[in-house]
């Protein structure tokens, strides 16, 4: 048992030196791109897994309709990406092969189609999700999703902490004997320092007056705890920006209750936390096929869909029935950051034409109802038709 216990404190100070080594590297990495200084601005695609190469090749017919002046110019480049496909990373036993990560580094943001995630018991290796790594080595700290339920008064951004909680050593969890095993939660004040400030300035560009905190650090003492005085103390330099908490059990079991929610506008939460609450916000918006995620670092950006591959409709054959709009939508929110926010205001308004008001083409993932392509081809229509106004 002592041996047991002598080599688990061994590991357990392995990582919290290499946390520390973060943390330095936190402090010095605080430049952030310009993209108005950039020619071109690089787009990078990602595919993905799945269904993703069919809602991403529907969702760049989109892209290249928004854009085609400044595509047709050389202003913006779009750059495939290969090699993140399961098939690839599996053969090389690599979650994000080295390669395909230095191609990744040359462009400025990327658009990224959901990527299989190995399991245990699934037939492949049991790799480390992509996804984290790529948040973790391209450092994008911000999970950032809005929600919006017009008839019941929800218009809310979430800010998710995307590199810390139980994700960032999910892999690294110490198991001392066959009785005992051990994962983390890892907090740092520069991490929930950063999160905090990305979402008090947003609310206070977008005319915002409320950042509601959820944690559960009822039970949660330490982690939980720091991580509401960190976004306290930043919420000092916003004075005119009310805070309030909630916990997050009761904030999936009660954010449509009017009572409950009431103020809410702008939400900041750790990372696991993050993950559960906006995959159930996005279920009262209308699925996960309604949402979108943008990943935002100080240099880098990534914005994919908030669903998975749907294995289950490509064994159907299904595949060309999926909702590409949660994909689409990302990449409105990629032509913000990048400073095209009138492109992603006609986008918007051509979604709530198609999917709420007109409705002509109704995407239900069955194949009597509208394929990716043919909701895409009503989307573009709608688009050209806002473009002549």
């Amino acid at each position: 048992m002592e041996e047991q216990i002598r080599r688990a404190g061994e590991r357990f100070g392995e990582l919290i030196r290499e946390e520390m080594e973060r943390i330095e590297r936190m402090k010095e990495g605080r430049q952030v791109t310009d993209f108005s200084s950039l020619d071109p601005v690089v787009i990078g695609i990602l595919p993905g897994d799945g269904i993703g190469p069919i809602i991403m090749k529907q969702t760049i017919r989109v892209l290249k309709e928004l854009i085609r002046d400044e595509l047709q110019s050389g202003r913006i480049r779009l750059q495939e990406i290969e090699g993140m496909t399961i098939e690839n990373r599996t053969a090389k036993m690599e979650s994000l092969p080295e390669d395909v990560f230095e191609e990744i580094k040359k462009c400025h943001v990327l658009l990224k189609g959901p990527m299989v995630t190995p399991r245990e018991g699934e037939g492949l290796p049991n790799l480390v999700s992509a996804n984290s790594l790529l948040r973790r080595r391209l450092d994008l700290f911000a999970a950032v999703r809005p929600i919006r339920i017009p008839d019941k008064g929800i218009d809310w951004t979430f800010f998710r902490e995307n590199i810390e909680g139980e994700y960032i050593w999910g892999n690294k969890g110490i198991q001392v004997n066959e009785d005992l095993a051990v994962d983390f939660k890892v907090q740092t004040r520069q991490g929930s320092e950063r999160i905090a400030r990305a979402a008090f300035e947003f609310a206070r560009k977008n005319g915002k007056k409320n950042v509601t905190i959820v944690t559960k650090a009822n039970i949660v003492k330490l982690a939980d705890g720091n991580f509401i005085k960190a976004v306290r103390k930043i919420g000092e330099e916003y004075p005119e920006i009310q805070i309030q908490e909630r916990l997050v059990d009761a904030m999936c079991a009660k954010m449509l209750d009017p009572e409950f929610n009431q103020g809410i506008e702008v939400v900041v939460l750790p990372n696991l936390y993050g993950d559960i609450v906006t995959d159930v916000a996005a279920e009262h918006q209308g699925g996960l096929g309604t949402a979108c995620s943008s990943n935002i670092g100080n240099q880098y950006a990534l914005f994919e869909a908030i669903h998975g591959t749907a294995p289950y409709l490509i064994s159907h054959g299904r595949g060309e029935y999926a909702d590409p709009c949660s994909l689409i939508r990302a990449m409105g929110q990629l032509l913000c950051h990048i400073g095209y926010g009138d492109r992603n205001h006609i986008l918007d308004q051509a979604l709530d034409i198609c999917t709420v008001t007109e409705r002509k083409r109704v995407v239900t993932t069955f194949t009597e109802d509208a394929s990716a392509k043919e909701f895409t081809d009503y989307l573009l229509e709608t688009i050209r038709r806002l473009k002549e106004k």
